[in-house]
């Protein structure tokens, strides 16, 4: 029961995570991968990728397919929606986080 709870924060981390990236810059899986392993996050692909792709569905991120080296590569962007939901986010990580530890 403990482990389901804490996937679900580490999940919420996760997404708010691929909306901060993607704001800075496009961004595609494999390289995004060993972003959250820099920070001891290890998720398998069969996770990452449907959550680059609900936040796509739901409006939070746009995609760019480029052609390289033969292969087609996708290109995660922060839309408008993601970069509102991420200000609002923010605010209130900095409130629980205070709360937490102030």
């Amino acid at each position: 029961m403990h482990e389901d709870l804490t996937r679900d924060f580490f999940l919420g981390f996760i997404k708010l995570h691929i909306l901060h990236h993607a704001r800075e810059e496009p961004i595609y899986g494999k390289e995004f991968s060993r972003e959250l392993e820099r920070h001891g996050y290890r998720i398998s692909f069969g996770t990452l990728y449907p959550l680059f792709h609900r936040l796509r569905r739901e409006g939070y991120l746009k995609v760019e397919e480029k052609n390289v080296n033969g292969r087609i590569r996708k290109y995660y962007s922060v839309t408008g929606k993601g970069e509102r939901a991420l200000r609002d986010s923010m605010g209130k990580i900095k409130e629980l986080f205070d709360e937490v530890y102030g």
